[in-house]
């Protein structure tokens, strides 16, 4: 698995990048945990991107982004990242 910096260019999905842009982010309810995916490849997260929960009538885009911008926005969202790969899986699970 590649060590993430500060500077590590990561993948994250925008819910309506041409309006009110956020994160794409999820919750998981069996452990009350919200978090908001992000992936190395570009790659991945096009195969992951079908099998997230996203709203009708959205549109979404794959965007890359600073590994450190993601987490200062997770910070202040009290959100925690998840590192996924393109199955789903996840990689690792980031407290920001």
């Amino acid at each position: 698995m590649k060590k993430l910096t500060a500077d590590t260019w990561v993948w994250a999905i925008v819910q309506d990048p041409d309006g009110k842009e956020q994160f794409l982010g999820q919750h998981d309810a069996s452990n009350n945990i919200s978090f908001v995916p992000f992936f190395i490849e570009k790659q991945e997260a096009e195969q992951c991107l079908s099998g997230l929960v996203k709203k009708p009538g959205h549109k979404y885009e794959i965007q890359a982004i600073l590994f450190d911008e993601l987490k200062s926005f997770c910070a202040r969202e009290k959100t925690m990242l998840f590192f996924l790969n393109g199955a789903g899986e996840i990689l690792d699970k980031i407290q920001p």
